[in-house]
């Protein structure tokens, strides 16, 4: 009989794990890298690794839609930095730089930044236009999440 299992991309290497339920997922490390998993901060992705992220986590994915010049996604960066460390391992956390990702930007319909998306299995679950507060997205991110 097979032991329960989640895949989980590695934020490093990309690689694919399988992460069994019956031992701590904060602990896991890559069978390829050997890095951990979950380093509690996002992780920034070009288009391959965001399409590699979001349909091959069996974890909920978290993007933050964001550019550089940007003054309040450069706000909001804390409170989604906090969030990743405490909602890790239950979510992925990404961030894609829409000014060098346009097609992404653009596949999305990101009109406003920050703009954040919440996918499950390469589905958008739900989405949020202007920065928030650590607060305010912990709730959303909770009232969303498929269990």
């Amino acid at each position: 009989m097979s032991e329960d299992a989640r895949l989980v991309v590695c934020p490093h290497c990309a690689s694919i794990n399988r992460v069994l339920s019956s031992k701590p997922a904060k602990a896991a490390r890559c069978g390829r890298c050997k890095r951990a998993l979950f380093a509690g901060h996002p992780v920034s992705v070009d288009s391959a690794h965001f399409d590699l992220h979001i349909q091959k986590n069996d974890i909920p994915v978290v993007v933050d839609f964001w550019a550089e010049w940007c003054g309040p996604c450069k706000g909001m960066a804390p409170a989604f930095d906090r969030v990743c460390a405490e909602l890790e391992p239950d979510f992925r956390f990404l961030k894609v730089d829409t000014e060098a990702e346009q097609g992404l930007a653009s596949r999305y319909g990101i009109r406003s930044i920050p703009t954040m998306m919440l996918l499950s299995k390469g589905e958008v679950i739900a989405r949020r236009a202007g920065a928030v507060n650590v607060e305010t997205l912990r709730s959303w991110l909770r009232q969303n999440a498929i269990r």
